[in-house]
């Protein structure tokens, strides 16, 4: 039975990308059906592909942004090597980098190189700062990324030193808008047959992750309350969102508007100690500090009684939103993850084994992703340049050169 092809069946794509923000995009692309071709320098290859590395398997660090991809050597300084790229380009529908500002445009395959060979061609380009501004030059790194903008202080403990985290999130969230980015100009490059570039940044993605609690903080001009607790809202309309820890010190989380605190409290059993101590609503805790922290070391002392599974069947069964707070190995073996194919699994026969690797966070009905794995350095060379017209006897000049 023939596989199913992916929804981004057909769309072409010409990546000069390293490091995560700039591959990821083109592996989700992969993963959808588009034929992804990864650029790479002969001998050397990404330097990523000596990274994260776990004793008796590949590069977990390449294999995450790399799958489905194919690879092609090139040596970009060489003039038939931009050769070769120009005609890969022709018939591309996305061209990606990663560079500095400015050093494709120095190479010969900036923006306005390219669209003169292909007008319809979505060319995107992902730096650390944005491509304006005093920065612009500098390199970027997600822990750039993240110190800049604002995570930091997001996940931050009150007293305690603000740090960026173990998890690429600028990278990710770089990537993942600049997915979204590529789509919106192909479509409009399909319709009216202009392509155009597409400017992400890892400083751009941070900003937008930091979604409504950014507007709020720029509308009021100081900095939220962080730590154990968002409360929010006013002394009508609060909201609640908080972390806990059980009768064994694993954490959970609950979240609720303040028309339902009533209803939980109830629930769990808390809502008469509570009222006691004239905690009958949530919203006192918008208006009064003392309130606030009241609330939270009682609550503290209630959910010390017993076990989080059992105060998250409370509050779901009471259609609250609970759950635990799992650590990074605990979600790969969530229910819900492994019900839903987010988490997948991955054949590595030179290994001799199958392992665990990121599914799909998409479900198309008819459609479906396809996982794949990282290719070898320059696994596809030979194929690509064929496929765009030179024979053997070129395809082993350019090897015997050094050009591939």
């Amino acid at each position: 039975m023939a596989q199913p092809k992916g929804p981004l069946d057909g769309v072409k794509v010409v990546s000069c990308s390293t490091a995560q923000a700039g591959t990821v995009p083109y592996m989700l692309m992969a993963d959808l059906g588009a034929e992804v071709v990864k650029i790479e320098a002969p001998g050397i290859g990404d330097p990523s592909r000596t990274a994260g590395q776990v004793p008796g398997y590949p590069s977990s660090y390449f294999e995450t942004n790399n799958r489905g991809v194919k690879s092609l050597t090139l040596n970009l300084k060489e003039p038939r090597g931009r050769e070769v790229l120009y005609k890969l380009v022709a018939d591309a529908d996305v061209f990606g980098q990663n560079f500095r500002p400015g050093a494709a445009e120095r190479n010969g395959f900036g923006y306005e190189d390219l669209k003169k060979i292909n007008p319809k061609l979505v060319y995107a380009s992902v730096s650390g700062y944005g491509p304006d501004g005093p920065h612009a030059a500098l390199p970027g790194t997600d822990a750039m990324g993240q110190a800049l903008g604002g995570i930091a202080e997001a996940f931050s403990t009150p007293g305690q030193p603000m740090r960026t985290g173990i998890v690429s999130v600028a990278d990710e969230t770089c990537a993942i808008l600049t997915f979204g980015g590529i789509l919106a100009a192909l479509t409009h490059a399909r319709s009216t047959g202009v392509g155009q570039k597409v400017d992400t940044s890892l400083l751009g993605g941070q900003l937008r992750l930091m979604g409504w609690t950014l507007t709020t903080t720029m509308w009021r001009d100081q900095n939220p309350v962080t730590g154990q607790a968002r409360i929010n809202g006013t002394a009508e309309h609060p909201g609640m969102s908080a972390s806990f820890e059980d009768s064994d010190g694993k954490p959970f989380v609950f979240q609720l508007r303040g028309q339902v605190w009533k209803k939980a409290m109830t629930a769990l059993g808390f809502y008469e100690e509570l009222e006691a101590i004239g905690l009958r609503d949530l919203g006192v805790a918008v208006t009064s500090d003392e309130k606030r922290e009241a609330m939270l070391a009682k609550l503290d002392e209630c959910f010390a009684r017993d076990g989080r599974d059992r105060w998250v069947d409370i509050l779901r069964a009471a259609d609250i939103v609970a759950a635990p707070i799992n650590t990074l190995l605990e979600a790969t073996n969530d229910p819900d993850v492994l019900a839903n194919g987010y988490v997948s699994e991955a054949d590595y026969p030179e290994y001799g084994k199958t392992a665990k690797v990121h599914g799909s966070p998409w479900k198309f009905s008819e459609t479906p992703a396809q996982i794949g794995v990282a290719p070898k350095l320059g696994e596809h060379t030979d194929a690509l340049l064929a496929g765009v017209g030179y024979t053997k006897a070129e395809i082993k000049a350019l090897h015997d050169d050094g050009v591939v």
